[in-house]
């Protein structure tokens, strides 16, 4: 941990974000494990991933956000608000933009910009779309460490990567097992699996030395984070975990996610 504290905060950035790029991976390489997944364990997890999200969003993202802004006499709930609505409004933008495909939907309810691209391609952008906040957001909580502000701790960023990582398991199981099913080998299915992750670092990077740079940009870029991963949520992860109708499984993987999150979070932060 000291050896940890003394880098530069874009550099624990990155090293935080492999480590969830690595979990992606780990989960992608449920694969070489098991052709095919249960479907009422898939939802439950994709129910856990967002309710580590949910709870991510306020007390990682949101809170600090409050409280950062009356450190900083701003008005408290104006960074809040205008950050998680741009976060949201950003997300909802590139899911209109970004060709991509929901797991478990049909190739003719695929989203954005219409190509001629594969299935796979597609299963892979939808889950590397969601990833994009993710990283943002363990950037962004890294990058304020160096603003030395109250309402920021290094414990309290790493619970959040920790979480992120966490949840970010079952997601790569989520990518590479459905792949492999549609056909596609093992090694090839691992491979797209932990590529959804690869986003991570690269947001992670960009958003801590973002609010390094612009540091009265700080408020807005936690709750940016926040509004960003709750479009997720709400849009992506809880709809494909209600389609298979396993949702009394897909809820209690919220509620495990949100209390493990929000435990993580509150003793660790």
């Amino acid at each position: 941990m000291e050896w940890f504290g003394g880098l530069n905060p874009i550099v624990q950035a990155l090293v935080a974000t492999c480590f969830t790029w690595f979990m992606t991976a780990l989960g992608a390489a449920v694969v070489f494990l098991f052709k095919n997944f249960n479907k009422k364990m898939m939802d439950g997890m994709l129910g856990f991933a967002a309710g580590v999200m949910i709870a991510a969003s306020y007390w990682s993202l949101l809170a600090p956000s409050i409280e950062m802004a009356e450190e900083m006499n701003m008005v408290p709930w104006v960074p809040a608000a205008i950050g998680f609505v741009l976060g949201g409004a950003f997300l909802w933008s590139i899911d209109k933009i970004l060709p991509h495909l929901h797991l478990g939907f049909p190739m003719e309810e695929a989203e954005g910009i219409k190509t001629g691209w594969r299935r796979t391609i597609l299963l892979v952008l939808s889950i590397t779309l969601h990833n994009i906040p993710e990283g943002l957001a363990v950037g962004v909580a890294f990058g304020a460490l160096g603003a030395n502000l109250s309402s920021v701790s290094l414990a309290g960023a790493i619970a959040l990567a920790f979480g992120i990582g966490i949840q970010n398991f079952p997601e790569g199981a989520a990518v590479s097992v459905p792949l492999h099913r549609e056909g596609l080998s093992k090694a090839k299915s691992f491979y797209y699996g932990q590529l959804s992750g690869v986003v991570e670092p690269i947001a992670g990077v960009i958003g801590a030395a973002s609010v390094l740079l612009i540091r009265p940009m700080l408020p807005y870029a936690l709750a940016f984070a926040a509004g960003a991963m709750i479009f997720v949520v709400v849009e992506e992860l809880i709809p494909e975990s209600q389609i298979g109708k396993n949702t009394d499984i897909a809820t209690v993987g919220v509620i495990i996610g949100f209390t493990i999150m929000m435990t993580l979070d509150v003793a660790l932060g």
